[in-house]
C-alpha cells in the first residue's frame, strides 16, 4: 500500500551516467536514461514492438534504442524509429514526470498532471558545501512501511545494533511523539551518557575525546511518503546537548529515502549528511563504511520479519508506547493512500 501521486528517489545520477536502468517502482516497471547531459527521461519499460524490456537497449543520440529489434524510443514515449520499418503510427507508451534535484533522480509513479517538482521537500544539506554527505543503496526484502516502522522507533538500536549505535540508555528514555500537518516527528534526549562505538569514531574524527560522558539526541522526521531524516548527535556533557556549540559536538542528519518497488520489497537509498570537517573525504568514507554496517543489520531483521508476517498474515500485532512514531507515520501513508481511490458515484 503506497501513494503514487508523490515523488521517490528512483536512482542516484552515477546510475544512469552511460547506459539506461530498468526500475520497478511502485509496482510501475520503468526505464530511465540521459537524452542528454543535464536531462533525464523515463518511460515504461517496455517496448511497444515485441514487449522486450527497453532498459536492456542502449541510448543513442538521446534516443532509447531497444537491445531486441533496434526500435529507437523518444522521451515523451513516442517511437521514433525502427531499421527498414514504418513506425510512426505506433501508439505512445507511458512516459513519467522525473527530476534530478538534491543530487538524486526522483520520479511520479502517479498521475502526471499532477506533479510537481516544487512538491519535493528541501534538503539543506544536499546544497550547501558546509556538509558532507556519503551514503548507498539497499535493495531489501520488505514492505517499506515496515522500515518506516524501524525508523521511527529507535527503541532496537539497542538489540540489533548493540555493537555500534546501541546502548541501555536507549531503552530507559521515554521518546516524545507528536504530528504537525502531514509530518510526524519522534525525539529522545539522553543526558550524561557513554557514547556507543560509532559515535565515539565520530567524536574521535572531529577532534573530541571520546571516553568522556556525552549528551546524545535523536529526532526522526517522517516526511510523506516514505522519507525518515533523523537528527542524531552527541556533545560533550554539559554543553548545551542538541543546542551545543558546534566545537563541543558532533551532529548529522541520518537520510532515509524509502522507495517501495512492489508490495513486499523496497529501495533504500541510505547516507548520512554532516556539517564538521565537510571536506575530510577519508572521514566521510569512513562514516559511510560504519553506517554501511548498521543498515545492512537492519534489512536482515526486517526480511525476516516480512517473511514471518506473510507466513502469519491473520495475526495481530501488539502495539506500545514506543510505536506511536510509526503508528502515526502510517495514519498519513493511509490517508493518502485513500484519496487516490475513485470516489463513488452519488445516488
Amino acid at each position: 500500500m503506497f501513494p503514487k501521486n508523490a515523488w521517490y528517489v528512483a536512482c542516484t545520477p552515477d546510475e544512469i551516467a552511460d547506459k539506461p536502468l530498468g526500475r520497478t517502482i511502485c509496482n510501475e516497471k520503468i526505464v530511465f536514461w540521459r537524452p542528454k547531459a543535464g536531462e533525464v527521461a523515463a518511460v515504461e519499460d517496455f517496448c511497444p514492438h515485441r514487449g522486450a524490456p527497453l532498459s536492456l537497449g542502449r541510448v543513442c543520440d538521446g534516443q532509447l534504442v531497444c537491445g531486441y529489434h533496434g526500435l529507437a524510443m523518444g522521451c515523451e514515449g513516442k517511437t521514433i524509429s525502427m531499421p527498414g520499418q514504418r513506425v510512426q503510427g505506433f501508439p505512445k507508451i507511458r512516459s513519467f514526470p522525473v527530476v534530478e534535484k538534491h543530487g538524486f533522480i526522483w520520479v511520479w509513479p502517479g498521475e502526471a498532471s499532477l506533479a510537481d517538482p516544487a512538491k519535493i521537500h528541501e534538503l539543506e544539506w544536499a546544497e550547501s558545501p558546509d556538509w558532507a554527505y556519503g551514503g548507498g543503496l539497499y535493495h531489501v526484502a520488505c514492505d517499506y512501511r515496515l522500515m518506516v516502522d524501524n525508523l521511527m522507533d529507535l527503541t532496537h538500536e539497542t538489540y540489533v545494533h548493540a555493537d555500534s549505535i546501541g546502548q541501555k540508555e536507549i531503552d530507559e528514555t521515554p521518546v516524545a511523539t507528536k504530528t504537525v500537518g502531514e509530518r510526524v516527528l519522534t525525539s529522545r534526549f539522553m543526558d550524561n551518557v557513554m557514547a556507543p562505538p560509532f559515535w565515539q569514531a565520530n567524536l574521535r574524527g572531529n577532534g573530541l575525546p571520546d571516553n568522556v560522558p556525552v549528551d546524545r539526541w535523536q529526532v526522526c522526521h517522517f516526511i510523506p511518503p516514505s522519507h525518515v531524516m533523523i537528527e542524531v548527535g552527541v556533545a560533550l556533557a554539559g554543553k548545551g546537548g542538541y543546542h551545543a556549540d558546534p566545537r563541543d559536538k558532533v551532529s548529522s542528519i541520518v537520510v532515509d529515502f524509502l522507495t517501495p518497488e512492489t508490495d513486499t520489497a523496497m529501495w533504500y537509498f541510505w547516507g548520512m549528511a554532516r556539517n564538521f570537517k565537510p571536506r575530510d573525504h577519508a572521514l566521510t568514507a569512513e562514516i559511510r563504511a560504519g553506517q554501511a554496517k548498521v543498515f545492512a543489520e537492519d534489512t536482515g531483521v526486517l526480511e525476516a520479519q516480512q517473511r514471518n508476517l506473510l507466513a502469519n498474515p491473520g495475526r495481530r500485532l501488539l502495539m506500545l508506547n514506543i510505536d506511536a512514531g510509526g503508528v502515526q507515520a502510517r495514519r498519513i501513508i493511509d490517508k493518502l493512500v485513500a484519496q487516490e481511490q475513485p470516489q463513488p458515484l452519488a445516488a
